[in-house]
């Protein structure tokens, strides 16, 4: 179907959602040096599992002889972006942007190699350009190209305004600024291509459109398709909250379990999509059966935590489960929490993580979920006299620690 080993892969693993010239951009893959970005807004210390789709294709593109382009979005996230949401997302400070800023960039340096090379990734920062706009220049040079008809019918405004939400002009702005941020990527880096998700692609055809008017008429766009898993679910999403790539926000346990509790239905699709492990592995792994089928997700979660925390993270946590699971004892990796002792389980609970209130942990208690060193506790008053591990169901544990 495709010339290039770029768009191959991405047809092959499942990443393709929409092209809005797939002939062009094909003839542009198939030619070394293809520069093409996805933009990441700095609202938390750290990007979740929801943005891995769009991090595996720049990841692809470099595997395949491309540059990848990552923007940081200094400057749109003083607005944010209204895709997906009934109101306006809470405005941020300057110093908590900078410091958002700065713990996102950790995370792409474990998926891309960046340097000076031809094919090295770069990170920019739309703040760069958009800071020192001045708004009559701008609107009288940019402004005049952008259809206030075709904003209106993207989904982001659309849904909003069908559902009577109020759509805020500093919102309204957001498309703006993304479709100059891709013109400004064309002159500055020779980027001809934008990728993101499903959602992005009115903004994508936005850039394309400016760029047409504003001499830099060869851009393309590409989305990923929006990850479910087979339950309907959002993908990275969890009754615990996102699944955070940065340690700091998530440890490593939870990152690699996160894919080892994944549904049956999903390994195989999962395998391609978050991994580069080759086709026949993987054919192989989603044939298995039955109880055969953990050893997949084990596959899974080691190649997926390896990628994003390193082997030895990966590695610590299969031993750790082994050890949680298989020995009943308590693994290195498990999360620590440090309490004073002797301290109440329903404390602990909380302290550990693993009920988000003193309620939860005392209705946990009552359905006898909750074991102390391999012993069902069900007393909400019962206090634990010294360090072990503290475990909630089959899949959630902690170790206790002290202060």
């Amino acid at each position: 179907m495709y010339r290039s080993d770029f768009l191959q892969s991405l047809a092959a693993r499942g990443h393709i959602h929409q092209l809005t010239d797939a002939e062009a951009l094909d003839a542009a893959a198939a030619a070394p040096g293809l520069a093409a970005y996805v933009g990441y807004d700095c609202t938390a210390p750290s990007l979740h599992v929801g943005n891995l789709a769009t991090i595996m294709l720049l990841r692809r593109l470099q595997q395949h002889g491309g540059r990848p382009i990552v923007l940081l979005g200094g400057g749109t996230t003083r607005i944010g972006d209204p895709s997906g949401k009934d109101s306006q997302r809470q405005l941020l400070g300057d110093a908590t942007i900078a410091a958002n800023k700065a713990s996102i960039r950790t995370a792409f340096e474990r998926f891309l190699r960046f340097g000076d090379g031809p094919g090295d990734a770069i990170m920019v920062d739309n703040a760069d350009w958009l800071d020192g706009l001045a708004l009559i220049p701008f609107l009288r040079d940019y402004g005049r190209h952008l259809s206030v008809n075709r904003m209106l019918a993207q989904d982001s405004v659309r849904l909003r305004l069908e559902r009577e939400q109020p759509l805020s002009f500093l919102e309204f702005n957001y498309m703006v600024l993304q479709a100059y941020d891709f013109v400004e990527l064309a002159r500055r880096h020779g980027c001809r291509l934008q990728m993101g998700g499903s959602d992005q692609w009115g903004n994508i055809v936005q850039g394309i459109e400016l760029g047409r008017r504003v001499g830099c008429p060869d851009l393309l766009g590409l989305t990923t398709p929006l990850i479910t898993t087979a339950d309907g679910a959002k993908m990275g999403k969890t009754a615990r909250g996102a699944v955070w790539l940065n340690r700091d926000q998530l440890p490593d346990w939870d990152y690699w379990q996160f894919w080892r509790n994944t549904d049956d239905r999903d390994v195989g699709r999962f395998l391609r999509l978050f991994t580069d492990l080759p086709e026949d592995e993987i054919r192989r792994l989603e044939r298995l059966e039955g109880a055969e089928i953990n050893a997949a997700k084990v596959a899974l979660a080691n190649a997926a935590t390896a990628m994003c925390r390193g082997e030895e993270a990966a590695r610590q946590a299969e031993a750790t489960a082994r050890a949680t699971f298989a020995e009943g004892a308590a693994g290195d990796a498990l999360p620590e929490a440090r309490v004073h002792f002797p301290v109440g389980v329903v404390d602990a609970l909380t302290a550990a993580g693993l009920a988000a209130s003193r309620g939860e942990a005392r209705r946990k208690l009552a359905e006898g979920a909750v074991r102390f060193d391999g012993d069902v506790v069900t007393d909400p008053d019962a206090r634990l006299a010294g360090p072990g591990r503290l475990s909630l169901g089959r899949k959630r544990h902690a170790r206790l620690v002290a202060a």
